[in-house]
């Protein structure tokens, strides 16, 4: 392996690592909301200055090869995904994080209806799914498994949209627990968010493998038919 390869591998590992961490931390916001769990909850929290200092190691990375090997093509194309992806997983690390704040906060756990009509556990469930199909995808440069990451976002954001009606009505018929409402649908649209940073690294790892930049079609697209 050439001296760029070692430090492109280098730098393909620690994203895989902080893949996993964010994974971790999503998985155990699921566990604490559930069960009011305020050990793990603090348990995020440290781990949250982990996560931060991954990104920066790997922002550093990633600037040392651009200053040193003046990278070109599909290692150009890594380096610059690989900065995207590094910052979209610390922001879904970042709310993680929100999510145990939430629970010291509160204490006291959440309504099991509340948590039933808003399909919380299904959201938990499928962000975590994308998470792996992330890992996946970048770990076996496979572009077919980043593309199915679009599908489950669509249904994260589909559960999102029907929150406001739920919560709406869920206050007037227990108005003595709109902190708690508050407190949830914030959740919701927090995982709303993680679904859209991970549907944004599905695009890199595709501009990555691909050379194809999905956003600028988007945006095409979109332009076309506002016209």
């Amino acid at each position: 392996m050439t001296a760029l390869e070692i430090e492109i591998e280098h730098i393909k590992n620690s994203i895989l690592d902080s893949i996993m961490l964010a994974t971790s931390q999503l998985n155990k916001a699921k566990e604490a909301i559930f069960s009011m769990d305020v050990s793990i909850a603090e348990e995020i929290l440290s781990n949250e200055n982990r996560l931060n200092a991954l990104e920066l190691s790997i922002d550093r990375d990633c600037e040392n090869i651009l200053a040193r090997f003046n990278p070109v093509a599909i290692d150009l194309r890594f380096i610059m995904a690989g900065l995207k992806i590094n910052s979209d997983i610390e922001r879904i690390g970042d709310y993680a994080a929100s999510c145990a704040n939430y629970v010291l906060e509160l204490k006291k756990p959440f309504n099991q209806e509340l948590l039933d009509n808003m399909k919380l556990e299904k959201m938990f469930e499928r962000a975590l799914k994308m998470m792996n199909f992330i890992y996946d995808s970048f770990a076996k440069e496979d572009t077919k498994i980043a593309r199915s990451v679009f599908k489950k976002d669509a249904k994260l954001n589909k559960i999102s949209k029907s929150a406001s009606s739920i919560i709406d009505k869920y206050v007037k018929d227990y108005p003595d627990q709109v902190r708690h409402c508050l407190y949830m649908f914030s959740i919701i649209k927090k995982l709303e968010r993680v679904g859209d940073h991970l549907k944004n690294i599905s695009e890199e790892l595709i501009f990555y493998l691909e050379a194809e930049v999905l956003r600028h079609n988007k945006q095409k697209k979109n332009k076309k038919n506002d016209d």
